[in-house]
């Protein structure tokens, strides 16, 4: 047991939350489970955490940087009839402080867990006079039959865990994805903790640490299929956090030229590089207020609940495909996998069971997603805990839809400031504007948390887990900001000043240069020229990709114009919005992608049946054929605005010659119709067909454009989002490449040209290969438009060519790889 009776105290009263704490703190000290010092850090952890998880219980614990004043793992109960408020308007009656050395109490956090389920249970615990009946239920004893571990399924296998950090967010996420695949249940065990193999949630809080050896059984039609894909994959590897841990490891923690303070410094972890000076303003969060009681029936209050859920996955989409165009695949995948907590069938289970009792769909999920972070960042898991920030952005998202009142939500800053924060979600990461936030400074969190890594993917220079002192300083106080060094200077002297400037202005005129190097073209060593230009998505992108060094669009997604609405977009919306981009432009050429939509994704006003494979079906030029209505309209609107600039129309997915021929006849009557000049016409390569047709297609259009992405999924039928098979698309695979040198010389034969976007145009050695290949045109992401264009400037076409022979007489993408 990790706690004496003694260590319970029934019947208590307490002045206020500081009292409370101040009391269980000294039953944790009298049980002889933490050093006196340590209730001080635990109070410290309620300036920068709620530890109130709903229907009266708390669970406050230290700092874990003073886990050394720990002796023992413990827990300790202060129970509080008549209650004490916690938080404006939460009220606790069971106060279960936490000693936390090890992950030995995990147990008690998922019998609390289980306890926020039911109402009745929780005000029980918190009048029973009966302090060994609060100790059995914290140690697992009277469980309802429905909360007994369920026993394994018939079929199954054993496995040890090999992963450096276990079984964690990214693999457990991309288990889920298998599991959710087969008609089948699927159950994964830890010893005497199991856990449903669809549920993100579930597979956590079972705390699989590497050499943990599991269980996996699984029962239904497709049992044996979805156990051997599951082992398969576990045997393979499924992704894991060494791109975060990667990314830690990259940050700079000193520099050559490193300033020695004399002012008050606070020390805190590097988590992005770099130096600001400023003000500082501190971001607080505002209340969400959900009413507990119902407002209406059970059904309707499920209704609430389906809705809100539908809206904050359409939001997480949007933020997905932001991250994915400003920062790429990997910062994206960070939404992707908040998206499964949506879909979590353990948590959309506990709330529907609070819902189906009387309760508002908002306060069933405010308890359900609260009680299961308190779970996960109580883990002794850096990497784990913080996974429960994940789920409170999450949660919060979802609660907002739902809440009576949100009162005084905080606004990102519109003016030049360094932030701090006790954590930052990264929902709010992601909106940061690097022309306001200086620098960022926060209380918790550790270099490989999502908020570090997307700080650096926007290079904000960032200091994490500096300790709750920083939230009391007061906003308008100037500080420096060392990101490199990992500290924050609350104090600087006059020098201290004046050696920040100067290391600042060192960096800008380094950042400077780099961004002066980016306006030079890409001419190769002896004179050969690539053209490199950006994938965009939105207006705003299109200036940026002039600022950051792009010839021009190379594709421009006109998808951002129909999703997240109601109804389809209007001519005039859609010219108003390609004007923009033009004049944004100024004279820089844009290559406009035509509608590209699938079943993939929810268009409430574009009904599309349900396909098994959507990648396979109604989407692209597809759509667009079947749909002439939006077609039309969208050709409409692009052809208006060419009279502006130099805009060229690409169709996507391009199969056969009819699709072509089709779509093009569609376009020339449009063109005539709204009186416009002649247009240049061109299609993607994304589709082995199109490939070996190319030698006709190039007779019938004006240029290529080879999607690497699509084309590598197609050609080695792999879904490149495919949690087990992904790592296997890698467009540098000697079969796209000899795919793409085919499209090529099919191309200049004809005498046309071509261009590439995807994954392998944006990597600098991916881009030289490319170049050697016979690609005159690179369409990449806005961030890597300077280092490609530097990459292309260091060799010769001769280099190119040769790197670009031996890669296509490779056998496998290693090989080609192990050339770059």
């Amino acid at each position: 047991m990790l706690f004496k009776e003694s260590a319970i105290e029934v019947g208590a009263q307490a002045e206020n939350k500081a009292d409370a704490i101040r009391k269980v703190g000294a039953l944790l000290v009298k049980s002889g489970n933490i050093e006196p010092g340590y209730v001080d850090s635990m109070m410290a952890r309620e300036e920068v955490a709620n530890t109130f998880l709903g229907n009266g219980i708390s669970i406050p614990h230290g700092i874990p940087k003073d886990r050394d004043l720990i002796k023992q793992t413990g827990v300790a109960v202060l129970q509080l009839p008549q209650g004490v408020e916690w938080n404006e308007g939460e009220i606790a009656h069971l106060v279960v402080g936490i000693a936390a050395k090890s992950d030995e109490h995990l147990t008690v956090l998922s019998n609390l867990t289980d306890v926020l389920g039911d109402a009745d249970e929780a005000a029980r615990l918190a009048t029973t006079d009966d302090a060994g009946e609060i100790a059995q239920r914290l140690s697992g004893g009277q469980l309802s039959p429905s909360e007994e571990t369920p026993e394994d399924y018939d079929e199954g296998f054993d496995f040890t865990v090999t992963s450096p950090h276990g079984l964690h967010a990214r693999p457990a996420t991309a288990l889920v994805d298998i599991a959710k695949v087969f008609d089948a249940n699927v159950r994964v065990r830890n010893g005497n903790k199991a856990g449903d193999a669809k549920s993100l949630i579930g597979l956590l809080k079972l705390g699989i640490d590497n050499g943990t050896t599991i269980r996996v059984s699984a029962e239904g039609t497709d049992a044996i299929k979805a156990l051997a894909a599951i082992q398969t994959a576990l045997e393979e590897g499924l992704e894991d956090e060494d791109e975060a841990q990667a990314e830690a490891a990259n940050v700079p923690i000193s520099r050559a030229n490193k300033v020695q303070y004399e002012g008050q410094t606070i020390t805190g972890i590097s988590a992005s590089p770099g130096i600001a000076i400023g003000s500082v303003t501190t971001f607080r969060r505002g209340r969400i207020v959900v009413e507990e009681k119902a407002h209406q029936d059970v059904s309707a209050e499920q209704e609430r609940l389906n809705s809100a859920l539908a809206s904050s996955k359409d939001e997480l989409s949007t933020l997905y495909r932001d991250m994915l165009n400003k920062s790429g695949a990997a910062k994206a995948a960070i939404f992707k996998a908040q998206t499964e907590f949506l879909d979590d069938p353990e948590m959309l289970r506990d709330a529907r069971a609070l819902i189906a009792k009387g309760h508002s769909a908002g306060w069933s999920w405010q308890q359900t997603y609260e009680g299961h972070a308190a779970a996960l960042s109580a883990m002794q898991d850096e990497i784990l805990s913080a996974r429960a920030l994940d789920l409170r952005d999450v949660g919060r998202r979802l609660l907002k839809l739902l809440a009576d009142k949100v009162e005084d939500d905080p606004e990102l800053p519109d003016s030049p400031i360094i932030l701090l924060a006790d954590d930052l979600t990264p929902s709010d990461t992601a909106g940061l504007d690097p022309k306001f936030v200086l620098g960022l400074c926060t209380a918790s969190g550790g270099p490989t948390s999502h908020t570090a890594i997307i700080a650096r993917s926007l290079d904000i220079p960032a200091v994490v887990s500096a300790g709750p002192n920083i939230l009391s300083m007061s906003d308008g106080a100037t500080v420096i900001l060392d990101g490199s060094a990992g500290v924050l200077v609350i104090q600087p002297t006059r020098n201290d000043n004046a050696q920040a400037e100067e290391a600042f202005k060192a960096h800008q005129r380094q950042v400077i240069a780099d961004r002066l190097a980016c306006y030079q073209p890409a001419i190769m060593t002896d004179g050969e020229r690539i053209e490199v230009v950006a994938n965009i998505g939105s207006v705003d992108e299109a200036k940026s990709a002039v600022e950051a060094g792009g010839e021009g669009v190379g594709l421009l997604r006109t998808e951002f114009q129909f999703l997240q609405r109601d109804t389809e977009p209007s001519e005039a919306e859609q010219y108003e919005a390609c004007s923009a981009m033009m004049k944004a432009l100024n004279g820089l050429p844009m290559i406009v992608r035509t509608l590209d939509i699938g079943g993939d994704k929810d268009v409430p006003y574009l009904p599309m049946p349900q396909e098994m494979n959507p990648f396979l079906g109604v989407r692209g030029i597809r759509l667009c054929l079947q749909r002439e209505d939006l077609f039309r309209t969208q050709l409409r609107a692009i052809l208006r605005a060419s009279s502006q600039g130099p805009i060229r129309i690409m169709y996507p997915m391009i199969a056969t010659m009819e699709e072509l021929l089709a779509a093009k006849a569609i376009t020339e009557e449009v063109r005539l119709e709204v009186g416009a000049g002649p247009i240049e016409i061109g299609m993607m390569i994304e589709i082995p067909s199109a490939v070996m047709m190319a030698e006709d297609f190039a007779k019938e259009v004006d240029f290529f454009s080879i999607g690497t992405n699509d084309l590598t999924q197609y050609a080695l039928a792999v879904d490149r989002m495919h949690p087990q098979l992904a790592k296997m698309a890698d467009g540098l695979h000697p079969s796209v490449l000899r795919l793409i040198r085919k499209t090529v010389e099919a191309a200049d034969a004809a005498g046309i040209w071509v261009g590439a976007c995807g994954g392998i145009a944006g990597d600098p050695m991916g881009a030289v290969i490319l170049s050697g290949l016979g690609v005159r045109e690179l369409s990449v992401s806005i961030p890597a438009i300077a280092a490609v264009k530097a990459k292309v400037r260091t060799v010769s076409m001769d280099e190119a060519r040769d790197l670009a022979a031996r890669a296509l007489a490779c056998t496998k993408a290693s090989d080609v790889r192990a050339l770059v």
